[in-house]
Parts: structure tokens; sequence; C-alpha cells
């Protein structure tokens, strides 16, 4: 797209579009195009009609509306006019609709959006037939209705003569073009429309011949003699080549057939699985069958022996005890069959990077989206967007697109520094294959750089790059001062035009591209990727959706830009660690035999800037080291919001593709009276199939056509353009033929002819905030609304509708990140995690009701259903680490007095459960560091975040009481591990922290009733202790965080220690267990007092 480095900003429903000079000293102004009516309903200017006049749509009131709006309201709404409520009639030129009165003559309508009419079309002729028809009926020229070639009016080069250039709404031939406002309007020159496509293709191949199945197969060539002597005649061939492949190796020269068989390195598979080890993975098999017996026997003893006199302790102890059974099944199961993965990278270059070609490796969008600079700071952005310039992936299939949801002009210049800073620091990057390619992550590096590389042009040239990121980095932190006093008047660009998002809720559309256009290449003269800022749309009575609204915007805006076939998500705070991450993905997304089921490859999150002991368990070793290679076993990981390339095809709600089943063996050895019935069988369901081939018109699937065998071409078999009409294209993407022609082109590209103006117009129209309306994003396509947990919503849509994802962990992290280190932040990313799952829970999406009969497996539908229930574990943990304080106050205990055969029970649920923990570690690769951190924060965050989430989830979909969103800090400035002993103040503390006091009190109290009480008060107390002692060390890190600093104790620990302690002290005197329920026993002492 050529915009000549310029912002973009516009509003489709408020028909404006404006280029703005940035770079230029003009004044600019936003100019409307207001020649013509206005649509009352779309805001579109209302085209002309066949005849020539002005479109009318009712003949009663002539209220003003366009075309494909009064369409769609005689399709979709009440057939009736908005203003007089008369129905409106049917026109000439519009489809017809139920209750229309019978008219005289014949109306052919068929064609209209002829899509379907044709077998098996080429997707950028069906693209060329779709954007053809809705250009020339929005703009009155009459449809070819006779097929799909639409000769073109204008040829698409002339485009830039009839844009006109304004100022101040006047068109002034003393100003040279540059210094012009760009006005694009919807509709030009009256009633004739720019055709954007291509009217034919020479070089396209000729769809199949369509074939009547009432026909003999003889008739066209096939299943005869002569069709089986060139079926044996090609396999011979093939043979031919596999022999020379195997034997005298591949030359180029000799084989250019896109059909030579698979067998040299460069085509075997690109990746295979890894299952555990035997000797690991059966003896964790073998235990957690043994557990499961034990867990049957424990219940059984603890339900058939109740504490009579702690009816109500014993009670709660085993619900919360089943409670907890059940978690541990749905969470364990899905770990039954884990299994790792391995890539083959040399493999990949060989099949798709053949010398002296060009590269046929697939694009690949990157998405990176960020939201207040304040709290995502503009410095961690950059280094990201660097990380995936420089990535080792050809320049042209790379195109980084950042979402600014908050309108910020901070971050707008801070990746205008960014793209400057960008041509030296790529060039840099792939000349010495230097890794990370995020230059604050490369210089913080504590290793000796010299020793693998002593060329003293590297050393020369590393000093001066660490030198220019110095000053790149002043220039930024000095727009991030800058950018903290916020001017009255709100910001102003370079050329003196207001800053598009002053408003931060009420701002229009903005797209500017940096990189990737004409003119724009690296201090060493290559082409760089495309990098695309873009900010969506924004109004005052609108759901945007957050931060799945957000990536939305992103897949529409980059399919009409772009279009490449595969997208990769992160935040603004995860870099590309592994220059190859995106070959690594490839390996999968690319393998011809398994890889067309792929949705989504997902990496694991690794973490830079964590406190080597972990104290929150930030790193979530244990989640990514073993749960998600249990679930790639299964039908792969859930999509965790980060670091993950997706298909886009599976973003748009598309099933997977179905495995054709090879036909059914016959044997002769059955009776004959048998062979009849299957006869009979067969022969209606071949009745059954010809009826809907009939009816579809196709060619059955499992016939190879004769050209195409002769060839070694397959056949074109495009499903969705041929059962999908434009009506229902619409309904589900929205109206824009742009990107409704992008979503049929499989391999990605953009429809050939299209221009600049027509696709910077419908850029604006795809983030316009009213785009969405009436259509199935968020709902069937795209990212997933309902809940804040976006990810998990929309991974578990794309497994129901068939598709299996893949977990790729390679050698070198393929991202990083930064984490919340400080207590506060921590708990409130858990809060946010959990509450969606409330959210997920409490919907229609919830997996323990949604998706059965669909390609969904049930041990991921296990997996899914605790992801989602976990918050509820809150309230059952909560009262479990509340028990062991009431049993040390009262004196009671939940256990009866234990027997033998009781004390064999329980030691041998503790040791089980710790070897399967053992065996778990082992076959996952997780220190027992990692492992008792995440057991630790398992108490902590389900005694205090999940708790709140419940309850807030409750109010949220009950009572309809909303909560905000809070971003998470993503860095800190005061020095390495500052954070992580501040104390920030939270009602999220309170829960944990009265855990923690009451089961202290409680020891104290206990250990007094023991030492008052003698000897034979120790043996029962044993019980109760070690119960407390579990909880408290289970709240170590929890206290510790209280404490901050070792030198100091927060004023509210202090003020909260000494109220809490009060009431428990009141509470245990009240109760009392020293003395007797039944009075004051009197005993004599023994003493002789006389």
């Amino acid at each position: 797209m050529d915009t000549k480095g310029r912002l973009i900003a516009g509003s489709h429903n408020r028909n404006e579009f404006v280029l703005i000079n940035a770079d230029e000293v003009a004044r600019v102004t936003s100019v409307k195009e207001l020649s013509g009516q206005i649509c009352q309903i779309c805001g579109d200017e209302i085209e002309l009609s066949v005849d020539g006049e002005p479109f009318v749509a009712c003949n009663e009131c002539a209220f003003p509306v366009c075309r494909p709006c009064y369409e769609y309201e005689r399709r979709e709404g009440n057939q009736a006019c908005p203003q007089c409520k008369t129905r409106y009639k049917r026109l000439k030129g519009c489809p017809r609709v139920e209750g229309d009165e019978e008219e005289d003559g014949d109306d052919d309508l068929e064609n209209e959006f002829d899509i379907a009419s044709q077998d098996r079309r080429d997707p950028h002729h069906i693209a060329a037939a779709m954007l053809s028809a809705r250009y020339n009926i929005n703009h009155g020229s009459r449809p070819h209705v006779s097929g799909i070639s639409t000769p073109a009016e204008l040829d698409a080069a002339s485009v830039a003569s009839e844009i006109p250039l304004l100022t101040y709404g006047q068109e002034d031939a003393g100003i040279s073009s540059d210094k012009h406002a760009l006005i694009v309007p919807p509709f030009m020159s009256r009633g004739k429309r720019v055709h954007p496509m291509p009217t034919s293709d020479p070089s396209m191949t000729l769809p199949p011949r369509p074939m009547d199945p009432k026909k003999d197969l003889a008739v066209y060539g096939i299943g005869t003699v002569a069709w089986k002597k060139r079926m044996e005649d090609w396999k011979n061939k093939q043979n031919e080549k596999l022999q020379v492949v195997k034997h005298e190796g591949y030359n180029g020269d000799e084989f250019e057939d896109s059909d030579l068989p698979m067998m040299d390195e460069g085509r075997q598979p690109l990746s295979r699985k890894l299952p555990i080890p035997s000797s690991k993975i059966n003896p964790y098999r073998m235990i957690i069958l043994l557990r499961l017996a034990i867990l049957a026997l424990f219940f059984h003893y603890r339900i058939l022996h109740p504490v009579n006199d702690a009816y109500v302790l014993w009670l709660l102890s085993v619900i919360c005890e089943i409670w907890f059974a059940v978690s541990w099944i749905l969470d364990q199961f899905p770990k039954w069959c884990p299994i790792e993965r391995e890539t083959y990278l040399d493999r990949l270059s060989l099949r798709y990077e053949k010398e002296g070609k060009p590269s046929e490796l697939a694009s690949v969008d990157v998405f990176v989206s960020t939201v207040d600079p304040m709290k995502e700071p503009p410095l961690i952005t950059a280094n990201t967007v660097l990380s995936i310039l420089a990535v080792d992936y050809p320049v042209d299939k790379v195109a980084c697109y950042v979402s600014d949801d908050g309108a910020a002009m901070l971050t707008f210049e801070a990746l205008s520094e960014t793209s400057e800073f960008a041509r030296k620091w790529v060039p840099f990057c792939k000349k010495f294959s230097i890794e990370p390619r995020a230059p604050e992550w490369y210089f913080a590096q504590k290793v000796d750089y010299l020793r693998d590389k002593v060329d003293p042009t590297f050393v020369r040239e590393r000093r001066a790059m660490k030198r220019e990121y110095e000053e790149f980095k002043v220039r930024i932190n000095g727009l991030v001062a800058m950018a903290e006093k916020v001017p009255e008047d709100g910001w102003t660009m370079q050329d003196g035009t207001p800053w598009p998002g002053n408003n931060v809720r009420d701002h229009p559309g903005m797209i500017q591209v940096f990189l990737g256009h004409d003119g724009v290449r690296d201090l060493e003269g290559n082409e760089l990727p495309r990098l695309i800022y873009v900010s969506r749309e924004k109004r005052p009575g609108f759901d945007h959706h957050k931060k799945a609204g957000a990536m939305n915007a992103l897949v529409r805006v980059s399919a009409v830009i772009s279009n490449a076939p595969f997208l990769l998500n992160v935040d603004c705070d995860h870099y590309i660690n592994n220059s190859k991450a995106l070959r690594e993905a490839m390996c999968f997304m690319m393998d011809p035999i398994s890889g067309k089921k792929i949705c989504y490859v997902q990496f694991p999150q690794r973490f830079d800037g964590i406190d080597r002991h972990d104290r929150y368990s930030n790193r979530n070793v244990v989640f990514f080291d073993i749960n998600m290679k249990g679930l790639d076993g299964i039908q792969g990981p859930i999509y965790v919001g980060t670091g993950c390339v997706f298909r886009r095809q599976a973003l748009y709600g598309y099933d997977a593709p179905v495995k054709k089943k090879p036909p059914r063996r016959t044997c002769n050895c059955l009776p004959k009276w048998c062979c009849c019935c299957c006869c009979f069988r067969s022969k209606k369901k071949n009745k059954k199939s010809k009826s809907i081939d009939k009816k579809k018109n196709e060619v059955p699937k499992h016939i190879p056509a004769l050209e195409n065998i002769e060839e070694g071409i397959e056949g074109i078999d495009n499903e969705k353009s041929t059962l999908m009409p434009q009506i229902k294209f619409e309904k589900k993407f929205g109206q824009s033929p742009v990107f409704i022609a992008s979503t049929l082109m499989e391999d990605g590209g953009i429809p050939k002819g299209a221009t600049t103006a027509s696709l910077l117009k419908e850029a604006i129209h795809v983030i316009s905030c009213g785009y969405e309306d009436k259509s199935d994003w968020g709902k069937e396509v795209g990212w997933i609304y309902g809940s804040v947990t976006e990810d998990i919503l929309t991974g578990f849509k794309m497994h129901c509708h068939g598709w299996r994802s893949v977990y790729c962990m390679p050698k070198r992290p393929a991202f990083k990140g930064s984490a919340p280190i400080n207590l506060s932040d921590r708990l409130h990313q858990v809060l946010r995690w959990a509450l969606g799952s409330v959210e997920i829970f409490l919907s229609r999406h919830c997996p323990l009701w949604y998706g059965y009969g669909c390609g969904l497996k049930s041990l991921e539908r296990f997996s899914y259903i605790a992801s989602v229930v976990y918050p509820l574990t809150s309230i059952p943990l909560l009262v479990y680490c509340t028990l062991p304080a009431i049993c040390l106050l009262t004196g009671k205990f939940i256990v009866p007095e234990i027997s033998n055969y009781a004390s064999l029970l329980f030691m041998s649920l503790f040791i089980i459960i710790a070897v399967t923990s053992i065996l778990e570690m082992q076959w996952g690769g997780v220190g027992i560091h990692d492992w008792w951190r995440n057991e630790q924060f398992w108490v902590i965050g389900g005694a205090s975040s999940h708790l709140f989430a419940l309850f807030q989830g409750l109010l949220k979909v009950l009572a309809g009481v909303n909560t905000n969103f809070t971003v998470t800090s993503k860095g800190g400035d005061d020095g390495e591990f500052s954070e992580l002993y501040m104390f920030k103040w939270t009602s999220l503390l309170i829960p944990p922290m009265t855990l923690l006091i009451i089961n202290i009190i409680g020891v104290i109290v206990g250990i007094s009733d023991a030492i008052s009480n003698g000897y034979d008060s120790w043996g029962p107390l044993f019980g109760r202790l070690f119960f407390a002692l579990w909880v408290i060390v289970h709240l170590y890190p929890f206290l510790k965080g209280l404490m901050g600093k070792q030198d100091r104790l927060p004023t509210i620990i202090v003020v909260w220690s000494i109220l809490l302690a009060s009431i428990f002290s009141l509470l245990w005197a009240r109760v009392n267990p020293f003395i007797s329920k039944g009075g004051i026993v009197l005993e004599v002492c023994g003493l002789n007092c006389d």
C-alpha cells in the first residue's frame, strides 16, 4: 500500500476518510463527502439506480435508504419503511423475498450473486465476482448475470487520477499533491465505479468437467479399459521418478513435476512425535490406578466412620475431600498420554526454499496488542516489535500489526522511532545471527560475547549498535516523560493537526504504514517487513469487547492489507527469543500430511526478570511442562492468549477438514442371504448419494478427473464458496466485499487488481465500531466474546469444530515475557483469569453441556471442564484450611480415634500422592522447587483470587454488576526485583491473611492446652497440629510477601493482626476447651492440707 508513510484516519459510519501529512507543515481538517443524499441507517451515500436516477426505497415517503440497507431490511428485518411503516415493494434488480406480490414476466435473479452456480471454482475468480457484483450494484451499474467474468468499466491503474485531492474542501492546482489531504469518497463519478479486479486470468486452469450422475462413467472415459491403462502408466511414471530420486539424487533441472513422491530428505515429514519412554510413563499410569483404588477405600472409611461429637466438622471435611478428588480426576486423566515433539527445520528449508527460486514459505501476520502505555511501557513494546522485524523469515512474508486500543499518541510516536531504529537493528541481527533479537535483552546478557565471535568487525559494530540503542532509549524515555503531562487542548501532531485519538472513548479508526511501503529500506538497501499501526474506531454507546474486539479488528484489517494464511499473536511484553520461532510453527502448519487439521501451534510461556526463588510461581512450569504435554497427546493444548500461531481459516469458524475413510472390504465367505442384505443396504445408500449429488451437481470426490491424473494436478475443491451464498457470507463476516473475498483464499494473498484506494477504504471500514453488528464476529468467528479470558473460549470453539492444536517446545524458548513479581499484581492477574473461567462456566459455552456430538474428544473436554471449574475449589479450600484452627481451639477433630487400618490407609494415601508427583516431575522435567512453589500458590490463589472471582462472576451474571479490566503492570524502573518487596494493599489479601493468623493462634492454643493437660494430650494433638502446620507452610510465601523487606513491617498488617488475634482470643476464652461442658468437677487434690 502506497500511503507515503502518512497516517490514515476515518470513520465508515460518518463517511470520513482522511490521510494526514504528519511529515509536512500543512493544515489538515476532516472533510466530509456531502454530495448526494445520505442513507439514514448506515450513513453511506445513496447510489443511482439502473435508470440513472437516485435510488428510492419507499415510494410513499421517499425516506432516504441505500440499496444494501433496503435489501437487508427486506431480507432480515420487518420489511417495512422505518419512517412511514409501509411495506417495501420489490424493486427492479432486487431479489425476491417471501410475501412479495406475483408479477408478470420472468425476472432472472438466481445469478445476481453468482457464487455457487459453477462447481470447483478458483477462489480468485470467486473473489473477483463478489467484488464486482457488490461494487456494480452499489453504484448503479447493472450486474452481469451470465457468468462470473464482468468486464471492467475503467482500468484499475486510473484510480489515482480520479481521487480528488482537497484542501479545506477545495481543489487547488497550485499545491502539490503530497500536501493535500486525501479524501477517498465512497462513490466516485456518480454511477461509475472502478472495477478493482481483473476480468480474466489466462494462467488459471479450467475447472474440471461437470459429470451427470445419471450417465455411466464410461461415457467420460472413467472406469474403462483405457482409463485403467492410463492409470497404470501414471503410476509407473511416478515409480520411475522415485527410483531416480532414491539412487541418483534429485536434480531440479530434470524434474519439475509437482507430484514427485516425497522420498528425498526435503520431502520427509517436517516433524514427529516423541512419546514419553515406557519406563517413565507406565509406572506413572499404574500409580494413578493405584491411587484411585486407595481413594475409594479412603472414602469408604471416611463415610462409614463419622465423628458424632463433631458431626458438622466431619461432614464439611468429607464434602471438601470429595470435591478435591473430583478436581484431581479432571486434572489427572488428560495427562494420561503425554507426548513431546521434534521439528526438522532443515527439511522445511529444503522443501520450500530452493536455490535460485523465491521462497515458498507461507506468509505470517503478527499481532501485537497494547492498551495503556503508562502500564505497558513503550520501550518494552518497541523491543517486541524489533524482535519481530528481525525474525529469521523472508521479509516479504512478514507483516507486523500493532493494535493501540488506547489511541495514545505516545504509542504512535514510539512506534515511529522504532521504525527508524529498525533500519539499523534488523541488518545487524541478520548479519551476525545474534540471539535474542530484542536489543534490551540482548545487551543485558551477562555472557562473554567475544567467546564465539572474535571478528573485529563484529566487535566494532556491536559497540556502535549499543550506542545507537542507548540513544534510542533516551528518545523513547523522553517521549514518556513528555506524555505524563497532557496539554489542555490535547495532543497536536507535527503538522499542527490535532491528534485524532485525544478522546479515548470517541475517535475515528487510524492506520499508519510505517514500514513496507515503497522506498523505505534498511541501511544496507534491503527490504524490511511491514510495520502497521492500527487503532480501531471507538464511539460512545458501542460495546468494544476489550482485547477480543481489538484482536478481531486486527484479523479484518490484516485480511484486507496482507491476508497471510497464518497469524501470530503476542502480548506487547512477549518478545521473540528464538528467531526461528515462525519456522518451528511452519513445520507443523505446512506439513502436507497432518498440517491441514491444525488450527494453532501454541508455544510455552517463559519469563525474564523473575526472582531466583520464584516466590509466587510466576513461571507456572507445572502447567506448561506437564499439563500441556498431556493435552498434546489428546487433541492439543489449550490457547493461553499469547505466543500462538493460528491458521486464519480456523479463526473464521470453519470446520476442520474431514479425513476420507477408505472403502469397506467385501468378503466372499459370508452366506448368500447376508450378501443380499448388504447389497440391499448399499443400494439404498447409493440411491441417497445419487440424490444428494443431483442436488449439489458436483463431481464425486473419490473419482479423479482424467486430465488431472495425466497432468498430475489435483482438482480445485472449494466447498465453502459453493455452499455459502453471498447473503450468508455477509451475515457471517460483515458487509465488506474485500474482506469476504479474502476469506475464500485459503493460501492468502490480495485479490488481483485491488487498488490502494479500495483497500484503504475497506481497511477503515472493517475497523469501524459498528461493523460487527448483526454478524457472527465474537460468536462463531474470530476471538469469542463473553469472557475476559477470551483465549480459553476461542481455543475451545476451535476444538469443537474438529480442529486439533499442537504444542511446540523448541530447545531455545520461542518467546519470553515479563511477569508481575509483586504479590498484589500477581493476585490481580490470577483474579482476572479465574473471573474469565467463572464467566465461561455460567455461559452457554460451558464445556459441561456445550459441544457434544462434534469434534471435541472426551479427555479434551475433561481438561476444559477443569479449566473453568477450578475457581469453585476456593470454597472447599477455604473451609478445609479453617478446620485445623477450629479443631485446635475446640479440642475436636474431623477423624475419629484412628485404628491400625485407618493409619495404614492414611499413610498409603500420603505416600501415593507423593509418588504421583515425583513421577510427574520425572517425565515432565520439572524440578521439585518449581513443583513446591506451584503447590503453595495453589493454596494462596485459591483462598484469595479464586474466591473473589467466584463472587464477582456471580454478581456479574446474576445481578449485572460489571467489573473493570485491570491491565497488569509490565515493568519497573527501580532496579532488579524492586517490585518484589513493594507492598500494595488490596482486599485480596484479607482471606489468606485471616487463615494464616487463625492457624497460628490455633497452634499456640493447642500447644498450650497440651502443656497444661499433660503427656496424654500430645497424641491427639499431633493430627490437629500437622493439619494446621500444613496450611501455614503453604501460606509461607504469602507471609513473606506481607513482610516486604526484612527491615520493615507494614502498619496495616500490625492492625489486622491485633484485631484478628483479639477476636479469636475472645472466641477461645468463650469456648474454653479446658473446662468440661457439664460444669465444674471437684476432685481431691491429693495433698494433706492439715
